[in-house]
């Protein structure tokens, strides 16, 4: 339970170690990493990853702050479809930081496809299941929570079974 005092779950412990690293090595942190797949969109979240955020150097502590580029891994062809979307994709980016983080964004063609980050396929479940599950998310309201939770109890059900 998040309510009890000295509880804390393990991806706040995780992202308070990570953070300052990712921050210091590539400029990005946790939060820009989980949400990635719903800034890029589906079409460019299985092919895409962001490297690291460049910001230009101030001459002193008084100088005003500069948006940098983000450099983005862009698996093969993919990358001249991701140039052309580089606009919204800004947009999208800075509406996360919730000020203008970003204004250039440079894309490295190479790999990033890793099987972690692949969705596995779900077979279908049994109409036994499909109802159980059906069952469970009833009360359920938000659509998109509804959704991922659906997707989830697939996921959870499916497993061991061929498809």
């Amino acid at each position: 339970m998040a309510d009890r005092k000295g509880v804390a779950q393990i991806s706040e412990i995780a992202n308070s170690v990570l953070d300052p690293v990712l921050a210091r090595r590539a400029g990005i942190n946790t939060t820009l990493l989980g949400m990635w797949d719903d800034i890029v969109g589906p079409d460019f979240a299985g092919c895409t990853r962001p490297e690291r955020i460049k910001w230009p150097r101030r001459a002193s502590e008084d100088e005003s702050f500069m948006p940098g580029t983000l450099t983005i891994a862009c698996e093969g062809a993919r990358a001249l479809f991701l140039a052309h979307s580089q606009d919204q994709l800004i947009e999208r980016l800075n509406s996360v930081f919730g000020f203008p983080a970003v204004d250039r964004v440079k894309i490295v063609q190479k790999p990033v496809s890793d099987a972690t980050r692949r969705p596995k396929v779900i077979s279908d479940l049994s109409e036994t299941d499909s109802r159980r599950l059906e069952d469970m998310i009833s009360g359920i309201e938000d659509p998109k929570l509804r959704k991922a939770l659906l997707r989830l109890g697939k996921g959870v059900l499916g497993q061991g079974k061929d498809g």
